[in-house]
């Protein structure tokens, strides 16, 4: 026998944008492992009863457990060695989910985690889980199989929603972390989409030639949309950014850069 792991990409905050197969997934739990993050907020905590209600109403009576595991804080925002930090948060994240997973998923069950946006972009789930499964392997232990599902990522969503393409014809696209855009844009690269952004480099750059397609709370009825000339638009950013989370508490946002 063997015990199974899915991996199930929920968009980034849109219970529509649910793919079939992350419903089936939901629908076949057996335990779920719902990562408690530091300072998560009602906002997001009811997405997740959203989704259970419409994709599994009744779960818990049906028989499948809900594992709450509050995630380490995050400390790498402060550290003065930003490498060291993450490692350190994984190596907590790994050890409190190996035991979750050895006390609460038996032999022959299926236990899943929801992971936002897609479990393969800018998401250390994957990870994680891969080496919890390696060391249950070494260790001869139930062996565990993975079942990755994705989800629409808010980059393609920021696509859609202002309705253009990521890529250009013959050009290349660079996802990218905001730290490592501090002096500008990329050399050779036109197209950046930017992820992680709580200093808003966006605004910290030479803008010229450059326009901006920023999104916040994507696909959620609090959605903001602000495009355009970099140099224009910048402070009207700033300003909706700041007043939404003053408003809600919290803020998640992208955004593509692109030279004209």
């Amino acid at each position: 026998m063997s015990r199974h792991l899915d991996l199930i990409g929920i968009g980034p905050g849109n219970p529509d944008w649910l793919t079939l197969a992350a419903v089936d997934a939901i629908e076949h739990l057996d335990v779920l492992f719902v990562v408690l993050k530091e300072h998560d907020v009602d906002d997001l905590v009811e997405f997740r009863r959203e989704l259970l209600r419409r994709h599994r109403p009744g779960a818990e009576a049906e028989g499948m457990r809900i594992v709450e595991l509050q995630d380490a804080p995050r400390p790498w925002k402060t550290a003065d060695n930003y490498k060291e930090a993450v490692a350190t948060w994984r190596r907590q994240r790994l050890d409190q989910w190996t035991h979750a997973v050895a006390d609460n998923l038996a032999d022959g069950q299926r236990g899943g985690f929801l992971v936002w946006g897609d479990p393969g972009l800018f998401e250390s789930t994957l990870a994680i889980v891969k080496k919890l499964i390696a060391a249950v392997d070494v260790d001869g232990g139930v062996p565990i199989e993975l079942n990755v599902i994705p989800g629409i990522s808010s980059s393609l969503s920021l696509a859609s929603r202002h309705q253009i393409p990521l890529n250009r014809q013959g050009r290349a696209l660079q996802i990218s972390p905001a730290r490592l855009l501090a002096d500008g844009m990329p050399e050779g690269v036109d197209d950046v989409i930017v992820m992680l952004d709580g200093r808003q480099t966006f605004s910290l750059i030479d803008p010229t030639g450059i326009d901006i397609y920023w999104a916040a709370y994507i696909g959620t009825p609090d959605e903001i949309l602000i495009s355009g000339d970099l140099a224009e638009v910048r402070d009207e950013i700033l300003s909706a950014r700041a007043d939404a989370e003053k408003r809600l508490g919290w803020v998640f946002d992208t955004y593509l850069l692109r030279r004209r």
